[in-house]
């Protein structure tokens, strides 16, 4: 486990904690308040019953005295107390030792709470009638073993409904992951010199299935950028090699036959592939930071028809070079002026590679930018070919763009310089049959 990184529990786990602590806090509050509830309206039925006996017995003391009330045997119990001397004149068997449950000093209508052992938290109303103080009332006794009942219940069941809870909890995320883990398990497998494998995309439309989906896709991605970078270090090994090959073809044959080869032939050939060599590596590194998101941008004002000028000048003074400049207008925009050079000069010199005598370069403003355009008299692209051409070493004509000192780079590093910028490059058909290059870039 890397340095600073704490370890967690699994999602699994969590995820059942999780399930488990709100049913338990849901189960444990439902419980609680369920027996309060049921506890009040239990004493409450209690309550009404007592104070009615006693109304009742008071009347009937009122009407034929202590003598006349019933010999009860349950639940209920009464005692009629003389007010005068504050003593139990008759009482009911489950009152008769109890003593007298009313003060003759302060006695009036209301409830008492008794806690003894005869009569556990027995309620009792009393009633003050004549020269009587009537007390009636009711033992709690079955409340208590009913409350208590109840309490053991859900003390038991609240934690066994929580088990079942976490149980399923369990084992229903742990079959919800299980493909994610058989995922997890076969790109563990896939090692990078083979990309080719697939996960298994379940038969479903749930995030489980639009996540093999995704990686999928990524590993799609992953092998087409190996299949790209395998085939660029290819070609770029290859590109690299010619002129090494040509520069030890001319060091051997210097040294082998000083006669043959003068000194001038020799520098000349070391500086023309040096500056071959050069350009490659110059490519390839900027198509590198492209590809990084490192292609940084010095952004200024650049006027596009200054480039392309410069550019017609340099095309004329090549010779046998027919430059037609007369679509140039003025057009400026926002952009690196190094790397938008490096687009005119890249896309100037295919034109004279591919050109049979004729170049035209037009520039205008947009309303979102600029455009402008570089097109020749040559034999064309076809338009199925149209969109290989901006691909790295991609030459439709080997061997004149060999022979003319193309790398294969050129167009790759236009439509990385223009892509950076915002804007797009395309090539159409010219209207002398050639290759037309359009470049579009926002103001």
């Amino acid at each position: 486990m890397p340095d600073g990184e704490r370890q967690r529990p699994g999602i699994r786990i969590r995820i059942t904690a999780v399930a488990a602590s709100i049913v338990a806090l849901a189960l444990a509050l439902g419980a609680v308040g369920f027996w309060v509830t049921l506890s009040t309206a239990l004493h409450a039925q209690v309550d009404a019953a007592g104070r009615q006996d006693a109304e009742a017995f008071a009347d009937q003391v009122d009407a034929a005295g202590p003598q006349s009330l019933p010999d009860i045997d349950d639940e209920r119990f009464w005692q009629v107390i003389d007010r005068d001397s504050g003593t139990v004149v008759a009482a009911s068997d489950a009152a008769e030792d109890l003593g007298a449950l009313a003060d003759r000093e302060g006695a009036a209508p209301g409830l008492i709470r008794l806690d003894s052992e005869d009569a556990p938290f027995a309620v009792a109303v009393e009633r003050v009638g004549g020269d009587w103080i009537v007390v009636a009332g009711r033992s709690t006794e079955e409340i208590d073993a009913t409350l208590a009942t109840v309490g053991l219940l859900l003390a038991v069941s609240v934690p066994i409904v929580v088990g079942v809870v976490a149980l399923t909890t369990w084992f229903a995320v742990g079959r919800s992951l299980a493909p994610v883990e058989r995922m997890r398990r076969q790109v563990e497998r896939l090692s990078a010199s083979d990309l080719s494998s697939r996960v298994d995309k379940p038969p479903t439309r749930d995030e489980i299935g639009r996540l093999a989906h995704t990686m999928n896709g990524m590993l799609s991605r992953l092998e087409d950028s190996q299949l790209a970078q395998r085939r660029f270090i290819s070609d770029a090994s290859h590109e690299l090699k010619s002129p090494l090959a040509s520069l030890r073809q001319y060091a051997e044959v210097a040294r082998a036959h000083p006669d043959r080869i003068s000194s001038q032939e020799l520098s000349d050939a070391v500086l023309d592939e040096g500056a071959r060599l050069e350009r490659l590596v110059q490519g390839m590194l900027v198509l590198s930071r492209a590809d990084e998101g490192a292609l940084a941008l010095t952004v200024t004002d650049v006027d596009l028809d200054d480039l392309l000028l410069v550019e017609a000048g340099r095309l004329r003074a090549l010779g046998a070079i027919d430059v037609d400049v007369g679509g140039l207008h003025p057009a400026r925009v926002r952009g690196d002026l190094g790397l938008l050079r490096q687009v005119t000069r890249n896309l100037a010199d295919n034109a004279a590679r591919h050109t049979r005598g004729r170049v035209a370069l037009g520039a205008t403003q947009t309303s979102s930018g600029a455009l402008f355009t570089i097109e020749d008299d040559g034999e064309g692209i076809p338009e199925a070919e149209r969109g290989r051409v901006f691909e790295r070493f991609i030459r439709l004509d080997e061997a004149r763009a060999r022979d003319a000192g193309g790398s294969g780079l050129g167009l790759a590093i236009v439509r990385e310089i223009v892509r950076a910028h915002g804007g797009d490059v395309r090539v159409d058909a010219g209207r002398w049959g050639g290759a037309r290059f359009v470049v579009s870039l926002p103001g």
